[in-house]
C-alpha cells in the first residue's frame, strides 16, 4: 500500500508539461507581457500610490499542504471517519479563502490581516482536524505518523507564484497582480470589485490572461509513443455512454469524499452509471443503471464541468459547489465523449478487477504543485501535435477545444482503492510501457471530450468570454488542476471481454 508514491508521468503528460517552455518562443509570451503591464495599470488606477509593489505583494490564494496524500497506510475501519476529516479540511480551507476573497479593503490597511485573521486560526483548525484522523486511525490499531502534524500550517500565494506557472515548478511565471480578487460582492453575475472592475474571471478567482494561449503559436511538443514488443497488446475497446445530455450532475465524490455532501466543491458531469453521489456503494452501483449502449457497463465516470464565463449564469449561481464557490458561468456540455481502453505496447493485459477506483490528475495543482499533475488540452487538429498542461487553448475558427485523459494502467493486483486514491495504481514508465514491479497492467481508460467554445480573446491583458473548467475555488481555475475519475462496474462477463478484445489485438464497441 506504501509503495510507489512517486507518480510516473503519461507520455502525454511529460509532453504537455515540456509546452511551457515553448510558448517563451511563442505567443503566449507576448500574452503575458501585455498582462503583466496591464495588471500594474489597473491596480495603479484603483489602489493609488506605489501601485506595483501593491499588486506583486497581493495574496492571491491560500496554499495548504495535502494531507491525504501522506496518507498511504489507514486501515479499512478508519477510512469512513478519515474520509470524513479530509473533507472537513477542504470545507475549511474554501472558507477561508471566501474570507481571503471578501476582506480585500481589510488587507490593504492591515499588513497582518491575512495571517492573523485567516492563515493563523486556519492552522488551528487544521492542528484539530489532523488530530481527529490520528486518533481514528489509532482506535482501530492503526499507525499514524507524527510528522503529518506539521501539515497544519498553510502559507499564502502571490499572483506569480499561481499564474500558469503551478507551485515552484521552474516554469514560466507571470508576476502580474491581475487574478486578484479585489472584494466586494457578485452582481448579476459578475463580480464587482474595487472602481466595478471584473479582476480574475467572472467569480473573481480566475481564470485570467496568462492562463489561455494561442494554440497555433505554440511549437509542437507531442513526442512518439513506445515501441510495441512482440507480446503488446494491441487491440482496443469503445464503449458508447453518451455526452450527458441529461445533466446527471453533483458536486460530490464518492471516491474521496464518501457520504459527505458537496465534497468536491464543484461539479462534475456523470456517464455511464446513473446513481452516484456521496452515500453510494458497490451494491447501488449494481442497481444504478447506465447510459451506456452496452447494458453491461454500470462503470461510474465523471469528470468537472467546464463553463463559459461571458456573464451567464446557470442553476447553480447560488448553490454550494457552483456560484457560492467561484464556479459561475454556463455549463458546456461535450459535443463528443469517447471513452476507449487500449492496451499495453509492452504487454498482454489483465481484467479490472471490479469496483476498482482510479483518479487521473490533481485538483489541486496551484498550491500541491504539477507532480500528479494529467491534465491534457488541445484542439482538434492539433492533438497530435501540442499538449497543454498549464494553460487553455485558444483554438483557431473551426476548432473545437479537447480534453484528454490517460489514466493509469497498471493495477497493484490486490486492492481496488489506496488510501490516498493513489498508490494502488501507476502509470508505465513512458519510454518502455512496462509497469514497475508488483503491477501488473491492466487495460488503459481514455478519454477524450470535445467542446464547441467561441475562442476567448485578450483585451487589454484581460481575457475576454473565458472558459474554464470547475475546480476547488483557491485553486483559480487553473487548467493543470483537470482530473478525471472513474469506478470500474461491470456485468455479464465484460470486464473479461474488454481484456480478451484487447489481447487479441481487435477493435471491439
Amino acid at each position: 500500500m506504501g509503495r510507489n508514491t512517486r507518480k510516473r508521468r503519461t507520455p502525454l503528460a511529460t509532453k504537455a508539461i515540456a509546452a511551457s517552455a515553448a510558448l517563451a518562443l511563442g505567443g503566449g509570451g507576448l500574452i503575458w507581457a501585455n498582462f503583466y503591464a496591464s495588471a500594474h495599470e489597473s491596480h495603479n488606477q484603483t489602489w493609488g500610490g506605489n501601485q506595483t509593489k501593491a499588486a506583486t505583494a497581493q495574496v492571491a490564494t491560500i496554499s495548504c499542504p495535502d494531507v491525504q496524500q501522506k496518507l498511504t497506510n489507514v486501515p479499512w475501519r478508519a477510512r469512513q471517519g478519515v474520509a470524513t476529516e479530509l473533507a472537513n479540511l477542504d470545507k475549511q480551507i474554501t472558507e477561508a479563502y471566501t474570507r481571503l476573497a471578501s476582506t480585500r479593503d481589510a488587507q490593504a490597511k492591515d499588513p497582518n490581516f491575512v495571517q492573523n485573521a485567516i492563515v493563523g486560526p486556519l492552522k488551528e483548525k487544521r492542528a484539530a482536524t489532523i488530530d481527529r484522523i490520528r486518533i481514528d486511525i489509532e482506535r482501530v490499531g492503526g499507525s499514524f505518523d507524527n510528522a503529518i502534524k506539521q501539515l497544519a500550517a498553510c502559507t499564502t500565494q502571490s499572483a506569480n507564484q499561481t499564474t500558469a506557472g503551478g507551485n515552484g515548478d521552474g516554469q514560466q511565471q507571470n508576476g502580474g497582480g491581475e487574478q486578484q480578487n479585489t472584494g466586494g460582492q457578485q452582481q448579476g453575475g459578475q463580480q464587482q470589485g474595487n472602481a466595478g472592475q471584473n479582476i480574475g474571471g467572472q467569480a473573481g478567482n480566475g481564470p485570467v490572461a496568462a492562463d489561455f494561449v494561442d494554440i497555433t503559436k505554440v511549437a509542437p511538443n507531442v513526442l512518439s509513443k513506445p515501441n510495441k514488443t512482440p507480446n503488446a497488446s494491441t487491440g482496443t475497446f469503445t464503449t458508447r455512454c453518451g455526452v450527458n445530455a441529461n445533466k446527471n450532475h453533483n458536486t460530490d465524490n464518492v471516491i474521496v469524499a464518501p457520504g459527505v455532501t458537496n465534497g468536491a466543491h464543484h461539479l462534475h458531469d456523470y456517464v455511464g452509471n446513473q446513481k452516484v453521489n456521496a452515500f453510494s456503494s458497490n451494491q447501488t452501483f449494481l442497481q444504478g443503471g447506465t447510459s451506456c449502449q452496452n447494458r453491461n457497463d454500470l462503470s461510474a465516470y465523471y469528470w468537472p464541468v467546464v463553463r463559459v464565463q461571458d456573464g451567464s449564469q446557470d442553476f447553480d449561481q447560488n448553490a454550494d459547489g457552483g456560484g457560492k464557490e467561484g464556479n459561475v458561468g454556463k455549463i458546456l456540455t461535450p459535443v463528443q465523449a469517447q471513452i476507449k481502453y487500449v492496451g499495453s505496447p509492452a504487454s498482454k493485459v489483465v481484467a479490472m478487477p471490479q469496483f476498482l477506483r482510479i483518479i487521473t490528475g490533481d485538483a489541486k495543482t496551484t498550491t500541491n504543485g504539477l507532480a500528479n499533475a494529467n491534465a491534457h488540452w488541445s484542439c482538434t487538429g492539433f492533438e497530435n501535435k501540442v499538449q497543454l498542461t498549464q494553460q487553455y487553448p485558444i483554438c483557431p475558427q473551426g476548432s473545437k477545444v479537447v480534453r484528454t485523459f490517460a489514466f493509469q494502467s497498471c493495477w497493484d493486483g490486490q486492492n481496488i482503492d489506496s488510501a490516498n486514491h493513489r498508490t494502488h495504481v501507476a502509470f508505465a514508465d513512458p519510454a518502455s510501457g512496462v509497469c514497475p514491479n508488483g503491477f501488473k497492467a491492466i487495460p488503459q481508460l481514455t478519454m477524450r471530450l470535445v467542446y464547441n467554445i467561441t475562442p476567448p480573446t485578450i483585451q487589454n491583458g484581460q481575457v475576454k468570454n473565458a472558459y474554464a473548467v470547475d475546480g476547488f475555488p483557491e485553486q483559480l481555475h487553473k487548467p493543470a488542476t483537470d482530473h478525471d475519475d472513474f469506478i470500474s462496474v461491470t456485468t455479464g462477463g465484460l470486464a473479461n471481454r474488454i481484456a480478451n478484445c484487447i489481447n487479441n489485438g481487435q477493435n471491439c464497441a
